[in-house]
């Protein structure tokens, strides 16, 4: 199990495995991780609508229903529709955020991708993150998806993690382990 998914309940991991194995079957994998995108955006752009997925009050009748109203908004396939009303009779619907975030992770494993998460003290330029993108998938000898965060109090530099690997480069870093050089001196 790698550390990304090693943060995933299992219970989410064994909903988006069987998800992935029927979207696998039915030849649909590209059409579901298009929806359960939309999806997330859209859990990520209402709070109402995360609060209705994480409510343990609504019951799974009301809570099915607001969510096969959005995912015909979403224009969403069958399978992920009745994967989320599968989830809402079951009761399951307060962990979909990390059933998506392992549907991701299983989807990444299949097509033989890693994500490489790089911290950088501002915004990565799309020729640098295509330049870190070459020299990672040359070392990884594979595909690598990059997901960029920004920590300004990194100064420069950049902190690199895959899967359980960290190469820390960040002037912050360098500067402290400087300082704690000329403690001891």
């Amino acid at each position: 199990m790698t550390a990304m998914a090693a943060n995933i309940p299992q219970v989410a991991l064994r909903y988006a495995r069987a998800l992935f194995d029927l979207a696998e079957e039915a030849g649909e994998t590209g059409r579901v991780d298009e929806d359960l995108a939309r999806l997330d955006a859209a859990l990520a752009e209402s709070p109402a609508l995360a609060r209705v997925v994480a409510s343990p009050l609504l019951d799974a009748a009301s809570q099915g229903g607001a969510l096969a109203a959005v995912l015909e908004a979403l224009g969403a396939g069958e399978l992920v529709q009745r994967f989320v009303q599968v989830l809402a009779r079951n009761r399951r619907l307060a962990l979909l955020p990390q059933m998506i975030a392992a549907w991701r992770h299983i989807l990444a494993q299949a097509r033989g991708e890693v994500t490489a998460r790089i911290v950088s003290a501002t915004r990565l330029t799309k020729t640098q993150q295509k330049t870190i993108e070459t020299a990672l998938a040359e070392a990884l000898s594979g595909k690598v998806h990059i997901e960029n965060e920004v920590d300004p109090s990194l100064i420069g530099g950049l902190v690199v993690t895959v899967g359980s690997r960290m190469i820390d480069t960040s002037i912050r870093t360098r500067l402290n382990t400087l300082k704690t050089l000329l403690k001891g001196a």
